[in-house]
């Protein structure tokens, strides 16, 4: 065995601390910060103030990772996990906190971020928006695994600490439509002539629908359909198939491609996108956040507005409402097609939806603009961030500039 593997395994054997450590600070991910002679450790589901015994999982140069062995003095934050599958289920991070904490801590790691990476301080901070923490997710990718030795299908998150699917059978963050269709969708897979190779599934809703997206590596015989039609008509689940690369997707049935929709009510707006395509995960979160942007911003009747990767519209629609003039950028020549219809089905004629590469320099793209909003991925807007100028009026910087960030790491770079 080489030495490579020999290290590799010993990483996967966790060494307990002689000493119980304190979490002294907290990182992403539900992490806590403790020091064990010196040196940062990560400790996995700790909490802030918390005195622990601990395991290192992995040891890094710079820092390591552990988990916690024993909680000797908890924080009154920490609560039981409300989940069953939450100790080993990798689609959760932080049920065994309370909600309040969890805000307080993702607030406190953004300006921590923001001072140590960016070298800024906020003049104000807003009080942090906030929704239900559970059956609020309206998008996730399940994985697929046929268990040889159980005979059975397991659909559900990946296992936090291994490669597995974690066999789950209810899941309270999920839309409850798709949290009771699990274990019949499971039983269905497991039916198919192709159930080893059916590796995940990706689901979408909206109010009034489910999609499931069934990926399958292996043609799909005439029973197997038979099946999952069968099962999209029991369940009132739609169902779509992708063979290959996302462009393959299709319905199953041929006829049934209607796509999602979502309303910001406050803005007379209706969003429809395809189940394959980027929206929020929490859409109730998601109005509010539409709803803040725009009081931000503040457009005016005579602005004119640019939204840098806007996507299906979800900003530049509601903002088309309150300016002149609205041009949105973005790198999917998809999604600007999808933007386009979404301003068309709302009646909304004061946009341009245009396809153009963020991550290079911007030359050749708009400019003149008054406001400017920027919704990046997580890996940042660094170039547009480095060329602000250009995108405002006689070589300035627009008067006003909302960055929607995701990674706080990123928005500090």
């Amino acid at each position: 065995m080489s030495g490579r593997r020999q290290r590799r395994r010993r990483n996967r054997a966790p060494v307990p601390v002689a000493e119980p450590v304190t979490i002294s600070g907290v990182a992403e991910g539900g992490r806590g910060i403790a020091r064990v002679d010196g040196k940062a450790v990560f400790v996995a589901g700790a909490l802030l103030g918390e005195r622990l015994s601990i395991a290192i999982t992995r040891r890094h140069e710079r820092y390591d990772e552990a988990e916690v062995v024993d909680v000797i003095d908890a924080s009154p934050d920490r609560q039981q996990p409300p989940c069953d599958y939450f100790d080993q289920c990798g689609g959760c991070s932080l049920q065994h906190q309370r909600a309040p904490a969890q805000i307080r801590d993702k607030q406190t790691i953004l300006l921590e971020q923001l001072q140590r990476i960016g070298e800024v301080t906020p003049d104000d901070v807003a009080e942090p928006l906030s929704a239900s923490a559970w059956n609020y997710r309206s998008k996730a990718r399940l994985g697929v695994r046929y268990v040889h030795a159980k005979q059975r299908v397991l659909v559900g998150f990946r296992e936090k600490k291994q490669r597995g699917v974690v066999d789950m059978s209810v899941c309270p963050v999920l839309d409850p439509r798709v949290s009771a269709a699990l274990q019949p969708l499971s039983e269905t897979i497991a039916a198919l002539t192709v159930r080893e190779r059916i590796p995940q599934i990706e689901v979408a809703t909206d109010a009034d629908t489910v999609v499931f997206i069934v990926r399958h590596l292996d043609p799909l015989q005439m029973e197997d359909r038979t099946l999952l039609r069968e099962f999209a008509d029991s369940s009132g689940i739609r169902l779509m198939l992708q063979p290959g690369g996302v462009d393959t997707i299709h319905p199953l049935p041929p006829d049934n491609a209607d796509p999602l929709a979502y309303e910001l009510a406050a803005h007379s707006v209706r969003v429809e996108f395809l189940p394959q395509q980027f929206t929020q995960v929490n859409l109730v979160m998601n109005e509010k956040m539409v709803d803040q942007a725009l009081r931000w911003l503040q457009p005016q009747p005579d602005d004119r507005v640019a939204d840098l990767f806007c996507g299906v519209g979800n900003f530049s629609l509601p903002l088309a409402r309150r300016c002149q003039h609205l041009v949105g950028i973005e790198g999917s020549s998809e999604l600007v097609v999808q933007a386009s219809r979404n301003a068309q089905v709302n009646g909304i004629s004061n946009t341009e939806f245009i396809c153009g590469d963020l991550f290079e320099q911007p030359a050749g793209l708009p400019a003149d603009f008054d406001r400017l909003l920027i919704d990046p991925p997580r890996s940042g807007a660094q170039q547009v961030c480095s060329s602000i100028e250009r995108f405002g009026r006689r070589g300035k910087p627009p008067a006003q500039l909302l960055y929607v960030s995701c990674n706080p790491a990123t928005l500090a770079r």
